[in-house]
């Protein structure tokens, strides 16, 4: 298999580089930037498209590097100089892989009798996406939808806080709520619209989050959008103490998560 070398900021390194700032560049490009060893491997374990390797000229390729590229045999492979190389991913990573977007289509999410979706309204940090799909998939949830102007899935800071989750579920972004309740009215399976709101109507622990639910969580300044809150079935609150006047919206999210998979326990039925 030949390799390309790249030892200067040409062109193609520019390119990639420009992934790590520029969303409407990976959106054009319809690929974007995945870093470290479990994210790279959890990408690959799920069948994503890997466009290309791009590993360090100046070491010799680890076991799992050697794995990798032998576990893609077609994958466009490139030698970068390290500090090149530095500058698309971590400080002394290895491989830096170019994988292929799917598209963001909610069908990509299945539905069925235990469904448990996230929606996350116009998320302004990148972080917080990562967090909430790492939770999203930690507590065995079918999909995570991010809705509205927002920060991306794809943006470098989102897939890492995600550890890998982000290609282990489904993330979709869609314009606004109205393609998100469309989806939900089609479904053959009776979906739940929970929202989550500091003036909620009832306590989380109080509402039957066994039966299929899509959990909404608000944006990390302003909570849920009226639209938003129109559109839900039921606003729980999380009852919290202290001096503390509210969670982070991840980790509000997370708290909620949990609850759900407290109550789907068979021995909580």
């Amino acid at each position: 298999m030949t390799v390309q070398r790249i030892s200067a900021r040409n062109a193609r390194f520019q390119v990639w580089q420009s992934y790590l700032t520029n969303r409407n560049k990976r959106q054009r490009a319809g690929e974007f930037l995945v870093q470290g060893v479990r994210p790279i491997s959890v990408a690959v374990d799920n069948g994503w498209p890997v466009r290309t390797v791009i590993h360090d000229a100046a070491r010799p390729l680890s076991r799992w590097a050697q794995e990798l590229y032998q576990r893609l045999p077609g994958v466009e492979r490139v030698a970068m100089e390290p500090e090149l190389l530095a500058e698309l991913g971590e400080k002394d990573a290895e491989v830096v892989a170019v994988v292929e977007m799917p598209p963001d289509d909610l069908d990509r999410i299945e539905v069925g009798p235990d469904f448990l979706g996230v929606v996350f309204d116009r998320p302004t940090g990148p972080g917080n996406i990562g967090s909430i799909i790492r939770s999203a998939d930690a507590f065995g949830a079918d999909g995570v939808i991010v809705t509205g102007h927002a920060a991306d899935v794809y943006d470098p800071k989102a897939v890492r806080a995600t550890t890998g989750s982000l290609f282990a579920l489904p993330a979709v972004r869609v314009p606004s709520h109205r393609e998100v309740i469309e989806w939900v009215r089609r479904s053959a399976v009776p979906i739940v619209v929970v929202g989550t709101d500091e003036h909620g109507d009832v306590d989380v622990f109080d509402f039957d989050l066994t039966q299929p639910v899509l959990l909404l969580v608000g944006n990390e300044t302003n909570g849920l959008s009226a639209a938003w809150k129109e559109a839900a079935d039921a606003l729980v609150r999380i009852p919290i103490t202290g001096s503390a006047s509210s969670l982070n919206a991840a980790n509000a999210a997370t708290a909620v998560l949990y609850e759900v998979a407290r109550q789907r326990q068979p021995s909580s039925r």
